[in-house]
C-alpha cells in the first residue's frame, strides 16, 4: 500500500534563523502535491528533514500514521534540488544501479531504466557519461532516477527547473501516472501554471510557516470570495450599487487609445459585500439585470483566482488587518480615481484594484 506522509508541526532552526516554524501538512495517496513558496521560504528543509537528511528540532513526520523510519525511507523516490549523481558513470548503468539498490532485479532494473530513459528522450545518451550531458538532460537523468525502483512516495525537489516544454510535458506525464496509480507526490516549483495544472492539493509556505493548504478546486474558491466578472458597455453606475465595492478594471483598450478603437467591451471585476453567498448571488444577478436592460452582455460568471493571484495575496500583499493570507484580509492602497470612475494606476495600466477592497 503506498504511504501517507504527514508532516506534524516540524520546526528547525539553523543559528538564529528559524526555517521551519510549527510546519504541518499532509500528502495523500494517489495525488500531486504541489508546494510553493519563495526563496529561502523552508521548502527544501521540508523535503530533507522528510527524507532523514538533517533533523528536525521539535516534531515530526509520520508515514501511515506511524514515526518515520529508515525502511520507509529506502522506499521512496528523492530528487534533491542538486545534482545527486554520479558524474562519469554511463546514463543507463546509473539508473539500473539506483533501482538495484532498492530491491529491483538486475534485468528487470535495466528494462526499467532504458523505458524511463526513452520515456525522457534519453534513449539516445543512455551509455554516456552523465557529465557529457547538458544541464537539462542531467536533470531528466536525476528526475529518472527518482522514478526508478517502484518507489512508494515521491519527494522531489524543482523537477521542473532547467527543462525545455516538451520534457516539462513528459515529466508532467509521468507524475500524473505514477500518482494514477497510487504514489503519494510532494514535489517544488515556482512554475506556478504548471503547479497549477498538475497538481491535486497545494501548500504555499512563507518564512518557515503554512500559509495556505488544502486541494487546489477548495483552496482557490476560498480565495475568490464573493466576486464576479461581467463584460458589457456603459457600467459606470455598477459604483453607485449597494454593496458593491472593489472595482477593478481588468481589460480596456490600451493606454492612451480611443475608446471605439476596440469593440470588445471591458471586462469589470466586482466584490459584493454582505454577509452570505445567496445575498451575494441577489446583488449579482441585479447587477446583471440591470446590465442586460441597457445592451447586451458579452460575459457574466463568478470569479475564481488563478494560483498566481492566491500566491500573491498569501505572500506578497501582505495584509494591514486579520490573519496572514486570511480569504477576508483587507490591504489598503492608494490609488487615482480614473475619469470613469473606476479606480486606476498609470504605472500598470487598466488592472487595478480599488482603495480598500477585499483581497
Amino acid at each position: 500500500m503506498f504511504a501517507v506522509l504527514e508532516i506534524q508541526s516540524v520546526s528547525r532552526a539553523f543559528g538564529k534563523v528559524q526555517a521551519l516554524d510549527k510546519v504541518s501538512f499532509t500528502v495523500e495517496r494517489g495525488g500531486m502535491t504541489g508546494f510553493i513558496g519563495g526563496n529561502g521560504a523552508g521548502k527544501t528543509t521540508t523535503m530533507r528533514v522528510v527524507m532523514g537528511i538533517i533533523s528536525a528540532d521539535a516534531g515530526q513526520v509520520r508515514v501511515n500514521g506511524q514515526p518515520i523510519t529508515p525502511a520507509d525511507i529506502h522506499t521512496f523516490g528523492y530528487m534533491p534540488a542538486e545534482r545527486g549523481l554520479y558524474p562519469k558513470m554511463k546514463v543507463a548503468k546509473q539508473l539500473a544501479y539506483f533501482a538495484e539498490i532498492k530491491g529491483t532485479p538486475t534485468k528487470a532494473a535495466q528494462q526499467e531504466a532504458y523505458s524511463l530513459l526513452e520515456r525522457l528522450g534519453l534513449s539516445e545518451r543512455a551509455n554516456d557519461p552523465v557529465t557529457n550531458l547538458s544541464l537539462g538532460n542531467q536533470q531528466r537523468v536525476q528526475i529518472a532516477a527518482a522514478l526508478i525502483g517502484d518507489p512508494q512516495l515521491l519527494i522531489m525537489d524543482e523537477p521542473f527547473s532547467g527543462l525545455d516544454p516538451l520534457a516539462v510535458d513528459a515529466v508532467g506525464e509521468i507524475m500524473r501516472e505514477y500518482a494514477d496509480r497510487g504514489v503519494p507526490i510532494l514535489f517544488s516549483s515556482h512554475q506556478l501554471d504548471l503547479v497549477e495544472r498538475l497538481c491535486d492539493h497545494l501548500v504555499i509556505i512563507a518564512s518557515g510557516q503554512i500559509r495556505a493548504a488544502g486541494s487546489r478546486t477548495a483552496l482557490l474558491q476560498a480565495h475568490a470570495g464573493r466576486t464576479y466578472e461581467i463584460a458589457a458597455d456603459g457600467l459606470d453606475w455598477l459604483r453607485e450599487v449597494p454593496h458593491v465595492t472593489g472595482l477593478v478594471l481588468t481589460a480596456s483598450p490600451g493606454p492612451g487609445a480611443p475608446a471605439t478603437s476596440d469593440p470588445t467591451p471591458p471586462v469589470v471585476r466586482f466584490a459584493v459585500d454582505v454577509p452570505t453567498d445567496a445575498e451575494a448571488d441577489a446583488v449579482a444577478q441585479a447587477v446583471l439585470q440591470r446590465a442586460l436592460s441597457n445592451g447586451p452582455v458579452r460575459r457574466f460568471d463568478r470569479w475564481t483566482p488563478d494560483l498566481a493571484d492566491v500566491f500573491r495575496e498569501v505572500i506578497v500583499d501582505a495584509p494591514t488587518t486579520g490573519p496572514a493570507g486570511s480569504p477576508g484580509s483587507v490591504r489598503k492602497t492608494t490609488i487615482p480615481v480614473r475619469a470613469d470612475g473606476l479606480r486606476g494606476r498609470a504605472d500598470r495600466g487598466p488592472v487595478v484594484r480599488s482603495e480598500s477592497e477585499p483581497k
